[in-house]
């Protein structure tokens, strides 16, 4: 049967009707239980399995609040071309391309532009609603945008040296876009690639910790003076070398602080402003693959419960791998080597042609593949993993347009091989920049969203390490000691029944007993 198919728009309502559930002006409660199975181990190896229950009450506010985003990084290729696309389609503009005319779309966002399935209809077909619907969330069009950038070009220059929207468009927002200027930022020579140091000319003087305190004074004033009742912080700015762990100076969240008074050299920019933005309790996703959130900076998180998130945007390559490995692990094909090679040309890939900064990035799309291949110890012995290989070029002619090749070669039945080849071209900040806006809108959702159990009586919020947004980054950060899931399948899955969960419903389920059991 054919789906039934509800008007794709943010405007799609439904109501839940059940007795776990209660609405009121200002809040949506309600009781869940979350059903698990135990599993231990008996001396002769055999396995006990004994199902669980545990009783859930999530309350979600209603109140969407007027939301800030703040890029660090504002004029880079992600954050000219999200405000221009944000302007785009606040203003409804279209632009003419030898293809026709454009309209302004949010193509690439999760929450946004795809649905989720609530149930069957009376003649059992099944009906899905805008992602969007599931819980009140911001309107990117009512998104603030502001931030900070080491370049000082306002964001119309930015958006053009960018090169990634068509030049109609440009042109159109070029006023618009010409008011929007970065405030200054922090810059450590030692910790991006030396040939960023032309751009380097709005700049935050000072030690480290009169940086992080003028950081801290931007947010207030950002806040102030856009009447905002809320602001997310998202690092888009430049790969970052990774920072050396060493104990006594960032390996605890006092010996951290101890560390940025002293002005201690192993301490990054990106470290600076999510100290910053813990501080002045606004969360901080870090969309770049360095190690930011040290150890003493998650901890100093979970002391303060601010929201944090990373690593890395999950935009084009290591989004397919995490597809494509499941695939293949799940249907029992064994993957014996995964080769990746990309080229692009835009500042992100001239930053990445320094060997640090390209360590960073080789670490975050290296490790993508380790839990499922962990999941099948039928295929692979204790130890055992596939050959992994990531190259990344520079090709400045490519600019945004990022080739990447990659080769999957398995061992099938009966000692075969197979070998799969994909080309992939894609433009690179078109994919990158609808991540930012789903991570600002579910991060604030979740702001939003408390729980308590037989256990917890007091409402409280999510663990501060917001594990939850791991579809959108390459390399999940997740509570110490609890699992790393980087199968897109399972990532999408987790988000999806989270909120059906804060409405009191099910899990979702495709086993379609009624349409087999009849």
């Amino acid at each position: 049967m054919a789906p039934a198919t509800l008007p794709n728009n943010k405007t799609t309502s439904f109501k839940v009707h059940s007795e776990n559930l209660t609405y009121s002006d200002d809040h949506i409660t309600a009781n869940y239980v979350y059903r698990d199975a135990a599993v231990s181990r008996a001396p002769d190896g055999s396995l006990n399995v004994t199902p669980t229950e545990k009783n859930y009450t999530f309350k979600t506010s209603t109140v969407v609040p007027k939301l800030g985003l703040m890029m660090v990084g504002w004029g880079g290729n992600n954050g000219s071309t999200l405000t221009a696309s944000i302007l785009a389609n606040k203003h409804n503009i279209s632009w003419n391309t030898k293809e026709g005319t454009q309209l302004p779309n949010y193509f690439g966002s999760v929450t946004q532009a795809s649905t989720l399935k609530i149930g069957t209809d009376h003649a059992g077909n099944d009906v899905y609603v805008p992602f969007s619907s599931m819980l009140p969330m911001v309107n990117p069009n009512d998104l603030v945008i502001g931030g900070w950038d080491i370049s000082s070009a306002n964001l119309a220059d930015a958006m053009a040296r960018a090169k990634v929207l068509e030049f109609d468009l440009q042109r159109q927002l070029q006023k618009q876009m010409a008011v929007l200027k970065p405030l200054p930022s922090i810059y450590y020579p030692d910790f991006i690639a030396a040939n960023q140091n032309d751009r380097a000319d709005n700049l935050i003087p000072g030690s480290k910790l009169e940086q992080l305190e003028h950081v801290r004074n931007d947010i207030r004033e950002f806040k102030e003076k856009n009447g905002l009742d809320r602001v997310i912080v998202v690092w888009t700015a430049n790969t970052e070398r990774y920072a050396d762990i060493i104990t006594g100076v960032n390996d605890t969240a006092e010996n951290l602080w101890k560390s940025i008074k002293a002005g201690h050299s192993e301490v990054s920019p990106s470290t600076i402003f999510a100290m910053a933005c813990i501080m002045e309790k606004t969360p901080f996703i870090n969309g770049s693959p360095q190690n930011t959130f040290v150890p003493g900076c998650m901890q100093f998180a979970e002391q303060e419960k601010v929201f944090i998130g990373g690593d890395d945007f999950k935009s084009g390559q290591t989004k397919l791998k995490s597809v494509l490995v499941d695939f293949l692990v799940n249907a029992g094909i064994k993957p014996l080597a995964i080769t990746s090679y990309n080229h692009l040309g835009n500042n992100d890939g001239m930053n990445l042609s320094a060997p640090q900064q390209f360590r960073s990035k080789e670490i975050s799309k290296s490790n993508v593949v380790d839990d499922m291949v962990d999941a099948n110890k039928i295929l692979y012995k204790d130890g055992e993993h596939p050959d992994h290989i990531v190259v990344i070029k520079y090709c400045p002619s490519v600019g945004d347009s990022k080739r990447a090749l990659d080769e999957y070669v398995s061992e099938i039945f009966m000692g075969g091989r197979s070998t799969i080849s994909i080309y992939n071209v894609c433009e690179d900040s078109l994919l990158a920049s609808p991540l930012i806006l789903d991570l600002t809108i579910l991060c604030e959702l979740f702001t939003r969203i408390e729980y308590k159990t037989d256990e917890i009586t007091e409402f409280q919020h999510f663990h501060p390490v917001l594990s939850i947004l791991s579809y959108m980054l390459k390399a999940p950060l997740v509570p110490t000691g609890t699992p790393v899931v980087n199968a897109l399948s399972k990532q999408r899955t987790a988000l999806e029944n989270i909120l059906r969960a804060c409405l009191g419903m099910a899990p979702q389920s495709e086993m379609m007993l009624e349409h087999r059991c009849f």
